[in-house]
């Protein structure tokens, strides 16, 4: 039996129950891992003539076997897709961006542990916080434990038996007051543990059981009248109050909670995590996936946030999203908040992650500006349906004045940037009044004419700058050269910014943020800008031929050595006699000033 045959006769038995499937290539390699709430469905979906996407495709061809696992719940199939991607990594599956690079606090396994920041984490049973996004905030973080607790920084070994032998000395740390000196037995490892404990709360952001317990020994000193220790713990509190006040950004009452929101590009998703305990961000992490088979934002959210829950051990039992999604964590509410502090929370969240994608998008612009290039047309290509990337694109803009000087301008992009050289403008010759229908229709005819009968390259998409009607009208030219077809064409209205397409009645909303959007709005803009300079021109130009031209005698050569030299009618007629002569010979002049002095005698 032939492989196909065989996945075949799979799709038919399929269960329609909940489970993980596995897509495998003639080698046996797992290609692709998912999950699905209906087995039969889902996988069924995939070989669906109908699919749209390329990536898709692409993975079904390569696909040899099918196997599948059947759970109980859908979120026993997440947790199983979670673990089987992360150990088998397949070739199709989204992925999270390495995060080597990011440190942690380490609060390191050993008698009297040290708590330092590292990049290395080390199965010896130490505890790690973070990771930390920001190397200022962990060095902010470690900078207030040491204000606060003197712990050691040495590396010795403080067993008790090398302690009660006497084999260390104290060091220039306990001398200045930074350490107590566990290393020679002036501090118990009882002491020194409720500075560890105290410290963990304070890197899960439990600053309150902090001060609490800080109060209560400082109240309890107060009463011994050991004044300078309470004092001493005094300031602790108001150091830790200080760190508290700075790192609060919404209302205190808000305790354990998680926030994820995610922002997409064509290739790549940006995943913004949160966690927020008693009103302050204790982390803050964006994740970068890499996208393959277009996969949505349920997708990728479903499969980052048990991830980075799990590497923050987050104990939140309720998380909150910028917009519902079908998402099942054990134990986990999923809210989606429309006002106050928590929608705040979002609002930052959106705005972390849409700041991470541009930095992402600038970095990569200057290492790789043909990849990022690639990006946009890509992205172009998607959003306006389009079956090759546009690397070729013009759009169309009119301008008149109360119907008269009637012009087009024709701008050319080329991978995604201004092609100055290529721009071009026309005089509406066949159009009388106000008509920018037909103005449209005879730019874009001779414009696609000229290219043709040059055998230049046709672009591969064209902008009509307006609606319905523009893009119609644009559409009749393109028929009439037998272009109808060949290229797209899309139609941009101004109020709105949407996004017509030819025989579609219901126009497209691209995000405001996208970047495809951009190129076209920097495309209309420079259509509307060429058009106006062009526009204006002729306009001056018509304004200053019709005065100049009435002088009998004056010529075309005549005005233009004129106006090259006084720059305007104005200038012209304040000139003198010998100013004038200078540029157009004695006859010319005396023709020139006799016309404006007797003009300046008759008002």
């Amino acid at each position: 039996m032939s492989s196909n045959e065989d996945i075949r006769l799979k799709l038919k038995v399929l269960p329609n129950k909940p489970g993980i499937y596995q897509y495998l290539d003639a080698q046996g390699n797992i290609l692709y891992v998912g999950k699905a709430k209906d087995l039969k469905k889902r996988v069924s979906s995939y070989f669906n003539k109908k699919v749209d996407s390329g990536k898709t495709r692409l993975l079904v061809r390569q696909i040899a076997d099918i196997q599948y696992m059947v759970v109980d719940t859908e979120l026993d199939a997440l947790l199983l897709e979670n673990s089987l991607i992360k150990r088998y990594q397949p070739k199709y599956n989204i992925q999270l961006k390495d995060d080597k690079t990011y440190p942690w606090i380490c609060i390191k396994k050993e008698p009297f542990p040290r708590v330092f920041k590292t990049r290395r984490r080390i199965k010896d049973g130490s505890q790690y916080f973070g990771p930390y996004p920001s190397v200022k905030v962990i060095e902010a973080l470690l900078d207030l434990i040491r204000e606060i607790y003197p712990l050691r920084t040495c590396h010795l070994d403080l067993s008790a038996k090398k302690i009660a032998e006497g084999k260390h000395k104290t060091c220039l740390e306990y001398h200045i007051g930074n350490c107590k000196g566990p290393c020679v037995g002036k501090e118990t490892p009882e002491d020194y543990g409720m500075y560890i404990e105290s410290i963990r709360h304070i890197v899960k952001g439990n600053l309150g059981a902090v001060v609490k317990s800080l109060k209560k020994l400082m109240d309890s000193h107060s009463a011994e009248l050991r004044f300078e220790e309470a004092q001493s713990i005094k300031s602790k509190i108001e150091t830790i109050e200080r760190y508290k006040a700075k790192s609060t950004v919404v209302s205190p009452k808000i305790h354990e909670v998680d926030v994820v929101t995610i922002v997409q590009d064509e290739k790549r998703a940006f995943v913004n995590y949160l966690v927020i305990s008693n009103g302050s961000i204790i982390h803050g992490y964006t994740a970068e996936v890499k996208k393959k088979l277009n996969e949505t934002d349920e997708d990728i959210i479903g499969y980052v946030l048990p991830e980075l829950r799990e590497r923050f051990e987050s104990p939140s039992k309720e998380v909150l999203l910028a917009k519902k999604l079908h998402l099942e964590l054990e134990g986990i509410q999923f809210f989606v908040p429309q006002r106050g502090d928590k929608k705040a929370l979002i609002d930052l969240s959106v705005r972390n992650a849409t700041y991470y994608r541009l930095e992402r998008n600038k970095q990569e612009k200057i290492k790789h500006p043909e990849r990022h290039t690639n990006r946009i047309l890509e992205q172009i290509k998607s959003d306006f349906r389009l079956t090759e990337l546009p690397v070729h694109i013009e759009c169309f803009d009119n301008s008149n004045f109360h119907g008269t000087h009637a012009v087009s301008a024709c701008v050319v992009f080329k991978n995604a940037k201004p092609s100055k050289k290529d721009y071009r403008h026309f005089n509406i010759k066949t159009v009388e009044g106000p008509d920018d229908f037909a103005s449209m229709k005879e730019a874009v005819f001779r414009r696609y004419r000229r290219i043709l009968e040059e055998d230049q390259p046709l672009p591969q998409l064209i902008v009509i700058d307006g609606g319905k009607g523009q893009l119609s009208s644009a559409l009749e030219a393109l028929e009439e050269l037998n272009l109808r077809g060949k290229i797209a064409i899309v139609g941009i209205a101004k109020k709105l910014e949407e996004i017509f397409f030819p025989g579609d009645s219901v126009p497209l909303y691209i995000d405001k943020r996208s970047e495809s959007l951009k190129v076209v709005q920097h495309l209309r803009n420079e259509a509307h800008r060429f058009g106006i300079t062009h526009h204006r021109n002729k306009r001056s130009k018509s304004a200053l031929t019709s005065e100049l031209t009435l002088i009998k005698g004056i010529g075309d050569r005549t005005f233009e050595q004129l106006i090259q030299n006084f720059k305007s009618v104005k200038g012209v007629r304040g000139a003198n006699f010998e100013e004038l002569a200078e540029v157009v010979g004695n006859a010319k002049a005396k023709i020139i000033r006799d016309y404006f002095d007797a003009e300046a005698t008759s008002t």
